[in-house]
């Protein structure tokens, strides 16, 4: 966290997660409102940034967009540090995205420290394709002692909100504690 003369918080938020669980959607989504269908592959890092009023603060909130494919994971024991929290995204209808949570918390823990990490469950849209039980979600927030769960859809909207601000309101908690 980071004050600055033009915002009362800023935070670094890391987007994790495997290849095609819909970080950059989302993360287009929550900034622009839109959903793009056809989005390239991220190659290392995107950088984006919103600005938002939470508890009469100004926050800034960086959302950095980590390439989910193999072949970058030896650069995001750089990018994670100095992090101030996570959004790890699975992919509701594929089990694996799901199953890499320890090999990218791992890294996360070992270069950031016990910052806090949320769990997404993306493509929540595609009910009738789902492999992952709204559960199996649950239960790895807790085995994994992370910081809190949700699904959502960035084609419909569906939660790309709440997912922002439940990382934000977890923030706050951790390095502002005293913001009411």
């Amino acid at each position: 966290m980071v004050n600055n003369l033009n915002y009362d918080y800023t935070f670094k938020v890391m987007m994790l997660g495997d290849a095609s669980v819909g970080k950059t959607s989302l993360t287009i989504r929550y900034i622009s409102g839109n959903f793009m269908e056809d989005l390239k592959l991220t190659i290392g890092v995107d950088f984006y940034s919103k600005i938002i009023q939470f508890k009469d603060k100004k926050v800034k909130l960086q959302i950095w967009d980590f390439g989910g494919e193999e072949r970058f994971r030896f650069l995001l024991s750089q990018y994670v540090k100095g992090a101030n929290g996570v959004l790890f995204l699975y992919d509701i209808t594929n089990k694996e995205s799901l199953d890499h949570l320890p090999d990218w918390t791992q890294i996360v823990r070992e270069y950031a420290g016990q910052i806090p990490i949320t769990l997404v469950g993306s493509k929540s849209d595609l009910e009738e394709y789902r492999v992952v039980k709204k559960e199996d979600g649950k239960n790895t927030v807790q085995k994994y002692n992370l910081s809190g769960f949700l699904e959502l859809s960035s084609k419909t909207g569906e939660n790309v909100q709440e997912a922002f601000t439940m990382i934000t309101e977890i923030l706050f908690k951790r390095f502002a504690p005293d913001v009411k």
